[in-house]
């Protein structure tokens, strides 16, 4: 199976970007409130300059219909100076040549300089409409008495507006200051339950594996990173304990299987030192080389039975196929019948109870079931194996049974709920944890029944 692309690996390599989270809150924030303040200066810049220049132009055209009106009632002098004046400047041009001025400029535009330059008379154009030339807004008209142009200057709302505008750059720059350090402080206090998880991880790494953060708000986002932190804390302790006892159990394990390698050795170096420096008879040499032949064995059984617990645990190879456990039954039988000791029985098949098994390995965990359901039953008990279907195998004895205490306890490895009749009938205590170990890597199980009398040991596979 292919490897997960490069570009995806180099990120998930990538170290995690670890900038100071107060000051990217900050920087965030203040940079949002640059964008919003300049969107509103911008847009009451928009909006008052829009306004003052629709007052201006408005109020020329209000002057020219009240000229309209009082064109045919007032002379012309008296029309000039009742629509001249705030801010308005007046000139009519009389059907006589008269010209006759009112108002701030008292003469034509085009005879009063702009800051700028000369204002040029601005050109013909539609009734009523307003015409600006720079600062000067001015609209004419032609009345009964003659031809009237009135003119305004905005440049006292110019300079109104850009005092505006400058008090809202200076209030938008101490909004700024305020909002920065206010944000900093905010912020600073919002993310104190990220200084608590600091504290408490390091206090745990310290060895204070208790400590948890315990939110009060789950629901919430700190709340749920904090249950989440507390969960990960609760699974490393989990895996922490686990390995110490997987660790105390392997220590253990060795210890129990050096003594009970120590114990058949020590018998063939007896034996072998006797043969080599003493004469003796020809039946003690029998004796002894027979005892070191025994003892050769027993180290054997218990070398092959530690590999294959060890095969076990690395996963254990199998060759499935097609079998019928109550045939696998009758052969184990019959092969305890040569032995001396309890007798065995096969209950009556009631058709093939087929499964797909690995036939050896099988054979192996019911001819350890048996063997050890003999030595508890003694030389005078009995065995029975019942084949059930759905690939189930019971095998009992009626021997004294096992206390509750040791129901789960028999099947851990070198345990032996008799030590001395155990090492003198040659049990290491491996053969039940191999059994349930072959059970479970062909996906079965073996477990301990409830009885009244003796034990009954189920074997189930799938």
């Amino acid at each position: 199976m292919s490897g997960p692309p490069p570009a995806e690996a180099e990120r998930a390599d990538a170290p995690l970007p670890t900038g100071s989270l107060r000051w990217r809150v900050v920087a965030a924030v203040m940079g949002l409130l640059v964008v919003l303040l300049l969107v509103l200066s911008v847009t009451v810049d928009r909006v008052l300059t829009s306004r003052t220049q629709g007052q201006l132009e408005q109020r020329l055209l209000d002057r020219v219909a009240v000229a309209q009106a009082l064109a045919d009632q007032v002379s012309a002098q008296d029309l000039v100076d009742r629509i001249g004046g705030e801010g308005v400047s007046v000139r009519l041009t009389t059907s006589d040549g008269e010209v006759l001025t009112a108002g701030p400029q008292g003469a034509a535009p085009s005879t009063t300089p702009s800051p700028g330059g000369p204002r040029p008379r601005p050109g013909p154009a539609a009734p009523d409409a307003v015409v600006r030339s720079g600062d000067v807004y001015s609209v004419e008209r032609r009345l009964p008495v003659g031809e009237l142009l009135l003119t305004t200057d905005s440049g006292g709302l110019q300079q109104t507006l850009t005092q505006v505008r400058w008090v809202l750059a200076l209030s938008s720059l101490g909004v700024l200051l305020v909002a920065a350090l206010l944000v900093a402080l905010l912020t600073g206090r919002l993310l104190r339950p990220l200084d608590t998880m600091t504290t408490t991880a390091r206090s745990i790494a310290a060895g204070d594996r208790g400590r948890r953060l315990r939110p009060d708000r789950p629901q919430t986002e700190l709340g749920r990173m904090a249950g989440a932190f507390d969960e990960m804390l609760d699974a490393v302790e989990g895996a922490e304990g686990r390995a110490v006892a997987a660790e105390a159990r392997v220590r253990d394990f060795v210890l129990e299987a050096a003594h009970e390698l120590r114990t058949p050795l020590a018998g063939v170096q007896a034996s072998a030192e006797a043969l080599l420096l003493g004469r003796p008879e020809r039946e003690e040499q029998e004796r002894l080389l027979a005892g070191v032949v025994r003892e050769s064995q027993r180290a054997g059984r218990l070398a092959d039975d530690l590999l294959l617990m060890a095969r076990i645990d690395r996963g254990v190879e199998l060759e499935r196929r097609p079998v019928d456990l109550h045939d696998l039954a009758e052969d184990v039988a019959a092969s305890a019948a040569g032995r001396p000791g309890a007798a065995v029985t096969v209950g009556t098949a009631h058709g093939p109870a087929l499964v797909e098994a690995d036939p050896d390995r099988v054979t192996q965990v019911l001819t350890n079931l048996v063997d050890n359901a003999r030595r508890a039953a003694g030389p005078d008990g009995r065995v029975h194996l019942d084949v059930g279907p759905g690939g189930r195998v019971v095998v009992a004895d009626d021997g004294p049974g096992v206390p509750r205490a040791d129901r789960e306890r028999i099947f851990e490895r070198l345990v032996r709920l008799d030590e001395a009749r155990s090492r003198d009938r040659g049990g290491a205590g491996l053969g039940l944890p191999i059994a349930r170990g072959l059970a479970r890597a062909h996906g079965g199980e073996l477990r301990l029944l409830e009885t009244g009398t003796g034990a009954a040991f189920e074997l189930t596979l799938p």
